[in-house]
């Protein structure tokens, strides 16, 4: 049987599967991003697909004390608009995937 990676989120401390959590990356450049595809180089944080958690993370600084850097509030607004398109390929909506609103 194969194990299952866990990860903690930032933002409510819950363990959870790796694959339920959204990943965001302090790249060796030094730039905070969201990690779509989970394998981006850098230093990682993980955090709910909530909007409550995103908020906590940010709210209580846990996200830039993970990354050691200080993470700007558009960090949210993109974590958001990656939530949106991750629940539209999931009910299969054409054509929202990458698009701006």
């Amino acid at each position: 049987m194969k194990r299952v990676p866990q990860r903690t989120c930032v933002g409510c401390r819950q363990v959870r599967p790796k694959q339920e959590l959204v990943r965001i990356v302090r790249t060796p450049q030094g730039e905070v991003r969201v990690d779509v595809s989970g394998k981006l180089p850098g230093r990682g944080a993980y955090v709910c697909p909530r909007l409550e958690c995103a908020e906590a993370a940010l709210r209580q600084k846990r996200l830039a004390r993970s990354l050691g850097v200080a993470v700007a509030p558009a960090i949210l607004d993109e974590m958001k608009e990656r939530l949106r398109e991750s629940k539209a390929q999931v009910r299969g909506e054409p054509g929202r995937v990458g698009a701006v609103e």
